[in-house]
């Protein structure tokens, strides 16, 4: 049998025992600032390239329509016959629209959101343009994702344009119906 002299043993035995710890906590601190250094970078480049989509969470500036007084007009619900190829569609639309006060009739008591009547010459007008516009249309191209939006966005650039003495604010379509 072989036996190892008593000073190599003492030193086996005595080695195990004693483990480096800075050293350990010091590899273990630096692996977590690499790591997290090298996430915040994916991140940052996903971010900056466009392919994670980053939601805008301060909301812009009200504009200044808080400040202005509005009220509501109702229509009487519009038929249109619609542009499609068949001549056999049509459209039955109701619409409300918010109508900024003009800046003399700001001091008359009035609620905010209340429903007034339009005069006569108003009405024919905003009327006649809302025909217009909505008898261009297809019946695919109101049906389709947006339709209502774009028709909205549509609606609204037209009455600004051919009613100035109108200021409207928004629309709101109270009724929808294609009909094919």
């Amino acid at each position: 049998m072989a036996t190892t002299p008593p000073v190599i043993q003492a030193k086996i035995t005595s080695d195990p025992a004693k483990l480096p710890i800075v050293p350990l906590m010091i590899a273990v601190a630096l692996g977590v600032v690499v790591a997290t250094i090298a996430v915040g970078g994916v991140v940052y480049y996903l971010l900056r390239s466009g392919k994670v989509p980053l939601r805008a969470t301060s909301a812009a500036p009200a504009p200044a329509v808080a400040s202005i007084k509005t009220h509501m007009v109702s229509l009487e619900p519009l038929l249109v016959n619609l542009a499609d190829s068949s001549g056999s569609a049509f459209l039955r639309v109701g619409l409300t629209l918010q109508i900024a006060e003009p800046p003399g009739e700001s001091g008359k008591e009035s609620k905010g959101a209340e429903v007034k009547p339009v005069a006569k010459e108003a009405d024919a007008s905003v009327r006649d343009t809302a025909l217009t516009v909505m008898g261009d249309e297809t019946s695919e191209h109101l049906l389709a994702s947006g339709g209502k939006d774009r028709l909205k966005k549509e609606l609204k650039a037209a009455l600004d344009a051919h009613n100035p003495e109108i200021k409207v604010v928004d629309l709101f379509f109270t009724e929808f119906l294609v009909q094919r």
